[in-house]
């Protein structure tokens, strides 16, 4: 199985990154960094370029904040060199779960199981 994960990571783009990118980034990339989830990130010798290769699925919502940030341009100073202070109430990072078992199902909801429940604050319409 290692030679076919090889090959479908260097055909296809949802599965780390593609050939294409590989080839780039070992010709014009500088590693600059690794984010809690073992994304790596790097960014052309002038600076003129930043991508992300991720580590698994490539998904955007699994980039910190941090590193989003310093992707975008929002800031230059390299979140693993100079990270961004956090407050006290903030989350730590939580992925995008939409479409997932995970996913959140309110009350009342099909997915949620269980009866739906009757609600007085509404009326169904029905035609003259």
């Amino acid at each position: 199985m290692g030679i076919l994960n090889s090959l479908l990571q260097a055909v296809t783009w949802w599965n780390g990154a593609t050939l294409g990118t590989m080839l780039y980034t070992r010709r014009k990339g500088v590693k600059v960094g690794e984010d809690s989830q073992g994304n790596l990130f790097y960014h052309t010798a002038d600076d003129s370029r930043r991508w992300v290769i991720f580590n698994g699925e490539a998904e955007a919502s699994r980039v910190d904040a941090d590193w989003h940030g310093w992707l975008h341009r929002t800031f230059n100073e390299v979140p693993s060199i100079n990270p961004l202070p956090h407050k006290v109430w903030e989350k730590p990072h939580q992925e995008n779960l939409t479409g997932t078992m995970m996913a959140y199902a309110p009350a009342g909801s099909i997915r949620a199981g269980g009866e739906p429940k009757n609600r007085s604050d509404y009326e169904a319409w029905s035609p003259e």
